[in-house]
């Protein structure tokens, strides 16, 4: 495909099983994924299923066995970072659940050290995603998002992942440049840009505040051209990590088409954003002072003859 970053499930996302790859298997894929002359950065997805919110004890540690798994293979491999649906409180409430939440968190990237300890290799983030705001589910806003890094005491292996889908659907706009911009700077306002580690570019398949995790193709769907060129030139995202989750144009993931159609959306809005800082520079539009008439025949002015001087 061309894809300079590529985003891999260490496991069948929707199974507790895990694949069971040996330590020999994933030095392979480091290895490889090293020498890759096209991708530069890959991450993994962690599972589906992995609900740090929960009030049921089994399920909480369902979840971090599965956690834990995720890691250890994003680590051995070299991935950037792990991205990870916090999962929801079910309708307890964000406060009920955001001090287990944290936790969590801090307490398996701690096992992942140790687990690593003495391989060398350099511990991988978990990066947070934002959620589309279905039911309970955790994360549903930059603010929410803030609030759990907080709680975590703003640990340096703790990241982010903007999904714009999830975005569009939990009732955030940014078809224009200015709002694109707003989305951007109340991002920096409460997670910071610093730890934001990758960008999951996606149409929606439902309407504005849907509240729905629904993907669409780019450009097909209710987010638009426009709208992800205009957040995907935003300079603060250059050079950041950018994957694709949509379904393709045979539900089959996405092609190299769906690739170039990102890149041409990005484009597009960088030709916008060149134009606004050109009339920016040009300052406000003004009209030419007028001239005066000039006088016709007879003493009259202008070019009926009916008009008195």
């Amino acid at each position: 495909m061309g894809a300079e970053a590529v985003q891999l499930h260490t496991q069948s996302p929707r199974v507790w099983r895990p694949t069971g790859l040996r330590d020999d298997d994933l030095a392979r894929a480091r290895e490889r994924l090293a020498a890759s002359p096209v991708v530069r950065v890959a991450a993994c997805h962690g599972s589906y299923l992995v609900n740090l919110a929960t009030a049921d004890r089994v399920l909480l540690d369902r979840s971090r066995g599965a956690l834990a798994e995720n890691l250890r293979v994003t680590t051995q491999i070299g991935a950037a970072g792990l991205v990870l649906h916090l999962g929801s409180h079910l309708g307890s409430g964000f406060e009920s659940c955001l001090r287990q939440v944290a936790r969590e968190l801090v307490r398996a990237l701690d096992a992942a050290d140790r687990a690593n300890r003495g391989r060398g290799l350099p511990p991988s983030r978990i990066l947070v995603e934002n959620a589309a705001g279905a039911g309970g589910t955790v994360g549903r806003s930059f603010e929410e998002l803030a609030a759990v890094l907080e709680a975590a005491g703003w640990d340096e292996r703790l990241g982010a992942c903007l999904d714009t889908q999830h975005l569009f659907a939990s009732g955030v706009r940014y078809e224009t440049l200015a709002e694109a911009d707003a989305v951007v700077s109340a991002l920096d306002a409460t997670v910071g840009l610093g730890r934001l580690g990758l960008l999951h570019v996606n149409d929606s398949k439902v309407p504005f505040g849907a509240n729905r995790d629904r993907h669409e193709n780019l450009g097909a769907g209710f987010v638009g051209a426009k709208a992800l060129g205009s957040l995907l030139s935003h300079p603060a995202f250059d050079r950041l990590p950018a994957v694709l989750e949509v379904p393709g144009p045979e539900k089959k993931g996405p092609t190299r088409e769906d690739l170039e159609r990102a890149r041409a959306m990005r484009r597009a809005g960088l030709r916008r954003r060149r134009r606004a800082a050109r009339a920016a520079d040009q300052g406000p539009a003004t009209r030419p002072p007028r001239r005066a008439p000039r006088p016709a025949p007879g003493g009259r002015t202008g070019s009926r003859p009916d008009r008195s001087p």
